[in-house]
């Protein structure tokens, strides 16, 4: 179902609401020098606290985008105390993304003792046994890329475990761990598949927020 644009000419919008939402995305993704220039030109405000963790939230994002797990994992504990002992499910992605590196690096032996030191007590829990599973299989493979676990060893897996890892030290650190901008279009996106599931028997087609952001 799409909506006539007119009708939301007669609605308005508050300025400072729409830099709040902008200002809430900046701070969650770190973008800290957009956000130093954006609260410059806005006359928004930042306290000092607030920018120095962002840049440790940074850190530890690009430390677990770049595959330096052991890193990203020591400045977790350093910055939220308890996370990674709270969160076993966070713990158990961020140590096998380091499996996955050593396997990807060639340094299988290193890959193995690693598993053995680190992961088999994961194995004790049946939620973890299949993942193991797959991790443990890029063993049996001269090049991991080609196997059917490719996928562990790809970017976007990467970029997956990053996402999580800030959103869980926002939570810790009592932030939302999505920006105001990702909850507004989750929460328009279920408004309008709802409205077009309702209307879906006169013809209407099925809300795709991909084909929205086209038109």
């Amino acid at each position: 179902m799409d909506a006539d644009p007119r009708q939301f000419e007669n609605i308005d919008v508050d300025e400072n609401d729409i830099h709040k939402i902008v200002l809430s995305y900046l701070v969650h993704n770190c973008f800290k020098d957009t956000l130093e220039s954006f609260v410059s030109c806005t006359g928004m405000k930042q306290t000092a606290d607030h920018l120095e963790d962002m840049e440790k939230r940074k850190r530890i994002y690009h430390f677990a985008l770049d595959g330096n797990t052991s890193k990203a994992i020591e400045m977790t504990d350093e910055f939220a105390p308890g996370l990674l002992e709270e969160n076993k499910d966070l713990h158990f992605d961020l140590l096998s993304l380091h499996f996955v590196e050593l396997v990807s690096s060639g340094k299988t032996d290193e890959a193995l003792l690693f598993a053995q030191s680190q992961l088999t007590d994961f194995g004790k829990e049946e939620k973890y046994v299949k993942k193991l599973e797959d991790f443990m299989a890029l063993l049996a493979y001269d090049e991991p890329e080609k196997s059917p676990m490719f996928h562990l060893l790809s970017s976007e897996h990467r970029q997956h475990v990053a996402d999580s890892l800030n959103r869980a030290v926002l939570a810790h650190t009592k932030l939302p761990s999505y920006s105001a901008m990702e909850r507004l279009i989750q929460q328009t996106t279920v408004v309008r598949q709802c409205l077009s599931q309702d209307l879906g028997k006169d013809g209407y087609k099925p809300f795709s927020l991909k084909d929205f952001l086209k038109s």
